[in-house]
Formats: structure tokens, C-alpha cells, sequence
């Protein structure tokens, strides 16, 4: 099930291009052209978007990972 958001709210910009609804490890491999085990490198050192986890399952947030993205892309401008 996905996620909705009120018209006009915010968080639509900063999920456009993503699905609205929260991601799996797999979503960000295959959006990144990354292995998995990249993504799960990236948790495991704290360096990739933040995640959560829903029981045993890790979910990424598009907001965040949107942010996550437009610092990488800061970082890599300076």
C-alpha cells in the first residue's frame, strides 16, 4: 500500500520521480544501478539515506532519501 499525502503538501515536490510510498533495499539498488550489498554497506557504515525498519524490514522514506541525494550532490559540488 502506498502512502498518500494532501493535495498541495510539501512532501509531493520532494517525491517527485520516486513512488509514493516508503522503499525497500531493492528499490534503492535498482534506482542507484547499485549492487544490494551496496545498500546494505551503506547502512551498515551510516553512509546512505537514512532507513527504518518495519519489523525485519528496512523502508526508506523518498523525502529522505530525496535529501540524502541533494546532500551528495552539495558535497560533491564543493
Amino acid at each position: 500500500m502506498g502512502l498518500s499525502t494532501p493535495p498541495g503538501d510539501p512532501r509531493d515536490t520532494l517525491r517527485a520521480g520516486l513512488p509514493d510510498r516508503y522503499l525497500t533495499p531493492e528499490d534503492l539498488a535498482s534506482l542507484f544501478t547499485v549492487p544490494i550489498e551496496t545498500v546494505y554497506a551503506w547502512r551498515r557504515k551510516r553512509t546512505g539515506p537514512p532507513g527504518f525498519r518495519v519489523g525485519r524490514h528496512v523502508r526508506y522514506d523518498p523525502a529522505a532519501v530525496h535529501a540524502w541525494i541533494r546532500e551528495q550532490a552539495e558535497r560533491d559540488a564543493a
